[in-house]
């Protein structure tokens, strides 16, 4: 035993030793991080090699959708493998005109035909290159809570900071609000003060900007990383009928929210408005394999019938990744995922937040929708402070820190940000996982309960 326990100490210390000499982590200062060795996963929870089991309130990236190590998703993965691995884009391959008729299918209206690409920065970065093509023009709208990806393009459309350090990005984009009641930028005292509103000034952004020089208004139909931001009712159709009256492209970033994560196979579905184009990834296969793409409406598809378009990608449509999506699609059928999602939400994730949002007073809102969802911390209800400062870092960043740190003790793995934390396990996780899971955030609480200053 005592043998074992050394051999799994000595794995461990090899895994860390060679990550720190030799990979060089994204979004990091290189020697202030130490990476957990993730040993095995399994469901909805992944262990270290210590032997650590924690449930996983992230879904890594928010991508493992179908939960970790899936035998039918795995079995698809290496019959795949051994009949073929890869093949060139420019062929047609069985698991790519698969995958991409199953897509189109679950797409809503006119959506008919998909690009693939190796991940959502890609898709995004791609879906801008399309409305351009297809307009002839060369702005795009993009507001400033959103994340749409680390590549040139995309990283020029992310309205958070995570953009700073590559500036000045690309030419033409555009920032504009989009609604957020809690903080709305508005005025706004109710949901529907807040679309008509945000609808308003998207308008008059427009204006300014000139409408003939629009190519697209790109968002996220639910803003992922930056909030959870639920669209109010009313404001994705207004958005849709702007684009309409002025000849925009309406792109739709589902990146984070499709695939069953907000409870319907796209997040657009729940307002049934049918963007011109979806950008796609994390959900399509849970990250098995990596994948994303772009669902293209059919006037937007004819642009290219005759004319060549001007990208692609070695990796497109790749048959592993594609015979996972297929196999993904597959199961989330038959084992009614999206739906155990939607009841997730509406049975268990909302009373039982609720309930959170009763006991703590640090508890300043509740958003969400299936397994996406957010609980915003603040210092004082009354005021709204937010629990720590807008990108705050060292110092400033010690109370969330500290209820991530209190969590992890606990064996659930948080996803934060800012001043939030975010429940978005797997949609496959039970229940009683995901009471497991807020049990956890309720004993967590107490240390942001701790620095709350309102009355």
């Amino acid at each position: 035993m005592i043998d074992a326990q050394s051999g799994i100490a000595a794995e461990e210390a090899r895994v860390r030793g060679a990550d720190r000499a030799h990979v060089f982590h994204s979004w990091s200062a290189q020697a202030l991080i130490d990476p957990m060795p993730i040993a095995t996963a399994l469901g909805s929870y992944f262990t270290d090699f210590g032997g650590r089991r924690y449930l996983d309130f992230s879904s890594q990236l928010v991508n493992v959708n179908i939960g970790y190590q899936h035998p039918k998703l795995v079995a698809a993965i290496q019959e795949q493998a051994a009949r073929l691995c890869t093949v060139a884009p420019s062929f047609a391959n069985d698991a790519r005109s698969e995958a991409a008729r199953l897509i189109a299918e679950l797409a809503p209206g006119d959506l008919n035909v998909v690009f693939f690409t190796n991940g959502g920065a890609e898709a995004t970065e791609n879906a801008l290159r399309m409305a351009r093509l297809h307009t002839g023009r060369h702005k795009v709208l993009a507001a400033y809570r959103s994340y749409h990806g680390a590549t040139a393009g995309a990283i020029t459309m992310t309205g958070d900071p995570r953009r700073w350090a590559s500036e000045p990005g690309i030419p033409g984009v555009v920032r504009y609000w989009g609604p957020y009641l809690y903080r709305s930028a508005f005025h706004s005292t109710t949901e529907d003060e807040e679309s008509q509103r945000a609808l308003r000034h998207l308008r008059d952004v427009i204006q300014v900007e000139g409408a003939h020089t629009v190519a697209a208004i790109i968002l996220e139909t639910i803003v992922g990383t930056n909030g959870i931001l639920v669209p109010p009712a009313g404001y994705l159709a207004g958005v849709r009928s702007i684009c309409d009256e002025f000849g925009i492209v309406m792109i739709a970033d589902e990146v984070m929210a499709g695939f069953g994560r907000a409870g319907e196979w796209f997040a657009v579905d729940h307002w049934a408005v049918t963007p011109d184009l979806i950008a796609f990834a994390k959900g399509v296969n849970s990250g098995y394999v990596p994948l994303g793409g772009v669902i293209i409406s059919d006037r937007i598809a004819a642009t290219f019938a005759e004319r060549p378009y001007p990208g692609g990608l070695t990796y497109s449509g790749h048959p592993l990744a594609c015979a996972s999506a297929v196999a993904s699609i597959n199961i989330f059928k038959e084992e009614g995922i999206v739906e155990h999602a939607r009841a997730l939400g509406t049975d268990v994730i909302e009373p039982e937040l609720t309930k959170l949002a009763e006991r703590h007073p640090s508890v300043g809102e509740v958003r969400g929708l299936g397994v996406f969802w957010a609980i915003e911390l603040v210092r004082d209800r009354a005021t709204r402070e937010p629990l720590v400062p807008f990108n705050a870092a060292g110092a400033a960043a010690a109370p969330m820190n500290e209820f991530a740190a209190a969590c992890k003790e606990r064996g659930l793995w948080p996803f934060t940000h800012f001043n939030r934390t975010h429940v978005v396990p797997p949609c496959t996780t039970t229940a009683d996982e995901i009471r497991e899971g807020i049990a956890i955030l309720d004993e967590a609480l107490q240390v942001a309960d701790g620095y709350y200053t309102g009355g």
